[in-house]
């Protein structure tokens, strides 16, 4: 089997509230997978909702609180969320990905994780991304090469990166390399350009690429959400309709063609049928990291190991 019926839930979630989002969570996949879905993937730190206000205020005594909130429903992998993730995958058989913040149990520190489950409930892989953009680093740290990995589906080879990451040259090359059929890019990132930039990947390496972003209305955060009236200030959103984030999912065929989307300003599941089968003869003409390649001129050197804050090292004692 190398046809995939591929679902990207373009959603809004419950801000800061993880378990309300993971509820969306379970109802949206249940609705993906009534309508044939066998990979379901959601945006960018889904659960629980983008910390956006680092990008609409500036850092003042307030934002404590908002970090606190985010802190408390930031996401343990593994933990009680990733086995009810696993249950929402088990309940309806498909492969889910999906966008976390993720927090170590000891620590502060957030990542912006993704999470690769597969129809039995198992947690195959998680990507942490590469370098947080701009003011993303002063809510997330920096992952490490260690979950630069392709993961193996019956239907092909998935993964990818987060965001901004797609713009790295060489994270892409890492995992060409690993034989990667279907690109997963969920996303925050907005706008025609970055539909050009999916269509770029899918034509680099021939392959289908899916963007998923989120929805998000100043109307649907709670009322006695803190410190609301700062958190989305009148004059940023202007004549916008009062989108946050506004949505950009789209589709991508290995030739750069779109499938589906790009849609905006509304709440939509977009499905593609996507013959994997198909990125061997795409890459006939053109394969980066094969026949196109040139490794007696170009060499990449990518470190994988695991980068913690702590080695404990302990010398060894006489028996």
């Amino acid at each position: 089997m190398t046809t995939v019926r591929v679902a990207a839930v373009q959603a809004t979630y419950v801000l800061m509230d993880r378990e309300a989002t993971i509820d969306r969570v379970a109802a949206l996949t249940a609705d993906a997978a009534s309508r044939g879905a066998q990979l379901v993937v959601f945006p960018e730190a889904f659960i629980p909702g983008t910390p956006f206000w680092i990008d609409t205020q500036p850092i003042w005594d307030g934002d404590a609180d908002w970090f606190r909130l985010l802190a408390e429903n930031a996401v343990a992998v593994p933990g009680p969320t990733t086995e009810r993730l696993a249950e929402i995958a088990r309940e309806q058989r498909v492969w889910l990905v999906i966008g976390v913040q993720e927090r170590e149990r000891t620590g502060s520190t957030i990542y912006n994780t993704v999470l690769y489950i597969s129809p039995d409930g198992t947690l195959v892989e998680k990507h942490r991304k590469l370098v947080p953009t701009g003011s993303e680093r002063t809510v997330w740290g920096m992952g490490d090469g260690s979950t630069l990995r392709v993961v193996d589906t019956p239907f092909g080879r998935i993964g990818g990166l987060i965001c901004w990451e797609n713009y790295m040259p060489l994270a892409r090359f890492h995992l060409y390399a690993q034989g990667i059929d279907l690109w997963l890019a969920p996303t925050l990132a907005t706008g025609d350009a970055w539909v050009a930039t999916m269509q770029h990947l899918a034509r680099e390496n021939r392959m289908f690429v899916v963007g998923v972003n989120p929805v998000l209305q100043v109307d649907s955060i709670r009322p006695d959400f803190p410190h609301r009236d700062r958190l989305v200030p009148a004059e940023l959103i202007g004549d916008n309709g009062g989108w946050i984030e506004a949505g950009n999912s789209v589709i991508v065929s290995p030739g750069g063609e779109i499938l589906a989307g790009p849609v905006r300003e509304r709440e939509e599941t977009l499905i593609a049928d996507l013959d994997l089968g198909s990125v061997g003869a795409a890459r006939r003409l053109l394969d980066p990291v094969g026949h196109y390649n040139r490794p007696d001129v170009f060499r990449l050197h990518v470190d994988t190991s695991a980068r913690p804050a702590v080695v404990i090292e302990s010398e060894p004692t006489d028996s």
